[in-house]
């Protein structure tokens, strides 16, 4: 069954959601990556989300997003404003909407499902110039499309991280702020998220190194939804396909850490397995 953009999943959080008072409406942008995250989404569906974030993007400012130097920037500051509100669900609810899933077939199906709903970002492209819904003109500028694109898609992928962790029993703890810095860390570094560096010292590794991880991985994506440029249906089709390409292996990177951790966990105390 097909699910309505204006009817949200259940996305029961593992914690408490702060609400949006940001530029951006960030709670209502969550709701539309919820939303984009659904595999059975329909393509109008998906236009009209992307819509939504378009609309609520804007009041960031969408000048910066012309100058390729800022839009980096730009692009990681609504990331980065958007991650406290990404709605992961918590164990409890995951295996209520997947009943009799085994949790390596459950992580393999969330991980399909996010590849799936990151190639429907991307399919969309240039078509989002064509959405019935009301966008201003001057937000449906090729720009504005790539990194509202952009920022849909690696919304996707934090709710995926988030809830991969929850699989494997190693849920993100804290405030939302401090969770949001953890998923970010996850995504840039392909790794689970330690639990060893939570709340403000996350924080002081990502103000770092992490950081600049994050505005390269950012770039690479922001690069990679440019090539829904290409001519008619043929840059959509590439876009969809490195979308799911990419969103895969971010899943696989993250799934094969969280398991050995757990794996590595679970060795008696002392075993040279277990350093």
């Amino acid at each position: 069954m097909t699910t309505s953009p204006d009817q949200v999943p259940d996305e029961t959080s593992s914690g408490p959601a702060a609400p949006g008072t940001g530029a951006g409406r960030p709670d209502e942008l969550a709701l539309a990556v919820a939303g984009l995250a659904d595999e059975d989404l329909d393509k109008a569906g998906r236009r009209k989300l992307l819509g939504r974030m378009l609309v609520g993007l804007r009041e960031r400012g969408v000048k910066e997003v012309f100058m390729p130097r800022k839009a980096i920037n730009w692009i990681t500051e609504a990331v980065s404003d958007l991650a406290p509100h990404v709605p992961v669900r918590s164990l409890e609810t995951l295996r209520r909407h997947y009943p009799g899933l085994d949790d390596e077939a459950l992580a393999e199906r969330l991980i399909r499902n996010a590849a799936r709903a990151a190639a429907g970002v991307g399919a969309v492209g240039g078509g989002m110039a064509s959405i019935e819904w009301a966008v201003p003109p001057t937000l449906l500028s090729t720009p504005v499309l790539l990194a509202t694109e952009t920022v849909g898609v690696v919304g996707i992928e934090l709710k995926l991280i988030g809830e991969l962790h929850e699989v494997y029993g190693q849920p993100v703890l804290g405030t939302p702020s401090q969770r949001a810095v953890s998923l970010m860390q996850g995504w840039a570094s392909h790794r689970g998220i330690s639990p060893m560096l939570p709340g403000a010292a996350a924080a002081t590794v990502l103000g770092t190194a992490t950081r600049k991880q994050l505005r390269d991985m950012v770039l690479k994506r922001f690069g990679r939804n440019l090539t829904s440029l290409g001519p008619l249906l043929t840059g959509a089709a590439i876009a969809s396909y490195l979308n799911r390409k990419a969103t895969r292996r971010l899943g696989d990177d993250i799934r094969r850490d969280l398991r050995d951790k757990r794996n590595r966990q679970a060795l008696p105390p002392g075993s040279a397995d277990a350093a």
